[in-house]
């Protein structure tokens, strides 16, 4: 927990409203999430500052889309580590502002298991994904089908996925991932625990 606020200490001042926060949650359904496009996070959520002072994060997560304070959401990751990027195109205060107005508008909305884009529901890379869409029209990560999903990563757990859909992958649904938004090229690294542990060792 220590390691943990001491990493906060360093990001805070580096933050700016829109921020993405990338963790990965050790639960079973999100290290199959990570595993099934070969990457090491699971979750992803949008840094904003609280008027009152201190940071939250808008994230969609079971049951319903909500803000986290920013302590509690990097206390979820498995080893504490997250990563934080931001688009490399400077925001101005009017854009932050129409983010933060479209991540509240998404608040209490239903989580969707099944992971489609389509859905009336959210899941977190889709939060993410349509919050900025909505808000400034730009894309933060690309959406797929699940078959190209699956095609492209040979080692994807897809006997676990088949029995998550009772039987039957829905190839043709459309799907956005946090491993999509991560090796965006639109963005740029803002603070990596990974790296600043390096330094401070």
């Amino acid at each position: 927990m220590n390691g943990q606020i001491n990493m906060l200490k360093q990001v805070e001042p580096l933050l700016e409203d829109g921020d993405i926060i990338f963790i990965r949650i050790s639960n079973f359904l999100y290290r199959r999430v990570a595993e099934t496009s070969d990457s090491w996070e699971s979750h992803v959520g949008l840094a904003f500052h609280n008027p009152g002072g201190g940071w939250s994060v808008a994230e969609s997560r079971v049951p319903v889309a909500t803000f986290t304070p920013m302590e509690q959401f990097i206390s979820r990751s498995d080893k504490g580590r997250f990563l934080v990027k931001r688009v490399r195109e400077h925001l101005t205060g009017e854009e932050k502002a129409c983010l933060r107005k479209a991540a509240e508008s998404m608040m209490n909305k239903l989580y969707h298991q099944g992971f489609n884009y389509d859905s009336p529901r959210l899941y977190c890379s889709k939060f993410v994904y349509d919050v900025y869409k909505n808000a400034l029209g730009r894309e933060v990560g690309r959406i797929q089908s699940f078959r190209e999903l699956l095609s492209a990563y040979p080692d994807a757990p897809v006997g676990f996925w088949r029995v998550w859909f009772f039987g039957v992958i829905p190839w043709a649904r459309r799907c956005v991932t946090t491993t999509s938004q991560i090796n965006d090229e639109k963005l740029v690294t803002v603070f990596d625990t990974e790296q600043a542990v390096k330094t401070l060792e």
